[in-house]
């Protein structure tokens, strides 16, 4: 590791209008962007993989699903002690610790001959994951100390995160078209390389200068509270309420509660728990947590709509969303200079109208009506995400003290992975449920097909391909229609929980400055 003692440690509070960065600054934005961009294509390139990863190490039906979701319980489950452990230890050094190890075991895991190791080293990747994106955030704020530069850094940060979602099927499409499942890990280790070689040059250490000590049973709380809420919330949304989901659920809301309890009477909390009195802290990262659900959703549902119904390939329908990706980006950048003169509580909420008219669009056109409806409607709810993003984010850094950056980042990033893990949860959830309870089997249909079809719109694919022409033309017509219905009322209930995240903005964010 590079010696951090010629280069400066930023501690000092930041100053609304403090000094604006020259090149050296942006040239540092553009290193931040690496580990952004690797983990929003990360995020969505694995789902591509899976059926080679079946044909090549056979997992059981248990393994497949871990080795999706190792990941994202383990990084959800320690974002927060990461990000104050890089208050406290420096968050140049957690970014590159964490580049470090997720080059390393991306190779690894490029190679794993079993699916219990790809599970394990998914498990390795969410634990080296959690120490990339609070630094980066948390960075910003150390070095964009200027305010309008740094709604300016922090869009263009929101935006490689946009950015890398829209690269991530067409990524993966081109990597498994010309090489092997593991090329999709590969693809980390050229990326984290100019990090690690760029970042002890460009990027200025950080830390807080009061840390207070280490609390392992802070650490222990913490984890032992995301983790089984995640679970349990990705139990009910495949098996719907059981047993296990809700026995989760309590344990991890009991040990959220002692979590809470101990920062509160801690003298130098882990995490400073009076920061979620603010109204505009507690109100952009609930803005965050439901923008990402409403867009995690829409995703859900329109990838299988344009890939099962309307019969595009992976890149093809990955190409289809790009409209949508850019407006986003577009609008993320373009609102900075809006959010001068406008105020956080009118202005989020005008933005989410446009979310709101594209799941309304949806709801009214884009079950029915082919490709081009669902291209403008993601591109409208693209434009309402993107700005509404870029000021929360702005908003939830500038509230925080300059030291506690990288703990009120870690939150802001759990929002992040609570709302993709909920978006699946509740709207994926809430499709599957009503495309079942629409499905009108035709007669003729066997037990087997049938129980397929009931599945999922997949399922019904797969057994319509194995009927005869007619039983199963009439089979996917039934799924298409059934699927239809269901996109229809939860585009409804999407576009409710959007206007939701509006009056929350509104109400909330009153108080938040506009310079």
């Amino acid at each position: 590791m590079t010696p951090t003692a010629s280069i400066p440690t930023v501690h000092d509070d930041i100053a609304v209008d403090g000094p604006r960065v020259g090149a050296r600054g942006w040239a540092a934005l553009v290193v931040l962007m690496l580990p952004v961009l690797l983990v929003s294509v990360d995020n969505t390139v694995l789902s591509f993989a899976l059926p080679e990863i079946s044909i090549a190490l056979s997992p059981s039906g248990a393994e497949q699903l871990w080795i999706i979701d190792a990941y994202p319980l383990v990084l959800a489950g320690l974002l927060v002690t990461m990000g104050t452990m890089g208050d406290r230890f420096g968050r140049r050094r957690m970014l590159l610790i964490g580049a470090t190890g997720f080059a390393a075991v991306s190779a690894l895991a490029a190679i794993a001959p079993t699916a219990g190791l790809l599970i394990a080293s998914r498990a390795l990747l969410g634990f080296f994951g959690a120490m990339l994106m609070p630094s980066t955030l948390s960075l910003l704020r150390s070095i964009f100390q200027n305010r309008d530069q740094r709604r300016m850094a922090i869009a263009i940060w929101a935006a490689g995160f946009s950015a890398g979602s829209a690269l991530g099927p067409i990524v993966g499409g081109f990597l498994l078209e010309h090489y092997t499942w593991g090329a999709v890990f590969l693809v980390a280790v050229p990326v984290l390389i100019p990090l690690l070689i760029l970042a002890p040059m460009l990027l200025p250490e950080s830390r807080d200068p009061n840390p207070g000590r280490l609390d392992p049973l802070s650490i222990l709380c913490s984890m032992a509270a995301m983790i089984p809420v995640v679970s349990a919330i990705k139990s009910f949304a495949t098996e719907g309420p059981n047993p296990n989901a809700l026995t989760w659920a309590a344990f991890g809301v009991i040990m959220g509660a002692l979590f809470v309890r101990r920062q509160l009477r801690a003298e130098i909390p882990m995490l400073d728990m009076g920061l979620f009195r603010q109204g505009s802290f507690s109100g952009a990262i609930l803005v965050n947590l439901l923008s990402v659900v409403a867009l995690v959703g829409f995703l859900y549902f329109v990838s299988q709509h344009l890939q099962l119904v309307l019969r595009l390939g992976p890149m093809q329908a990955g190409f289809a969303l790009v409209p949508g990706m850019a407006a986003m980006i577009v609008a993320g950048l373009a609102v900075v200079p809006i959010s001068r003169r406008v105020r956080p509580h009118v202005l989020v909420p005008a933005a989410l109208v446009f979310s709101v008219a594209g799941y309304l669009l949806v709801a009214f056109t884009g079950a029915e009506h082919g490709v081009a409806p669902l291209i403008i409607a993601f591109a409208v709810l693209g434009i309402g995400i993107g700005s509404a993003e870029t000021i929360s984010n702005e908003l939830i850094l500038s509230s925080a003290p300059a030291d506690k950056a990288g703990a009120a980042s870690a939150v802001s990033e759990t929002a992040y992975e609570l709302g993709a893990v909920l978006g699946t949860a509740i709207l994926g959830g809430l499709i599957t449920a009503f495309y079942r309870g629409a499905l009108v089997l035709p007669a003729g249909v066997p037990d087997e097909a049938a129980a397929a079809a009931q599945e999922t719109l997949a399922g019904a694919y797969t057994a319509a391909s194995s009927l005869s022409e007619s039983l199963g033309g009439a089979l996917w017509h039934a799924a298409t229609a059934a699927f239809g219905s269901g996109v229809v009322v939860t585009s409804l209930i999407g576009a409710a929980l959007v206007a939701s995240a509006g009056f929350i903005a509104a109400v909330t964010l009153r108080k938040a400055p506009t310079h």
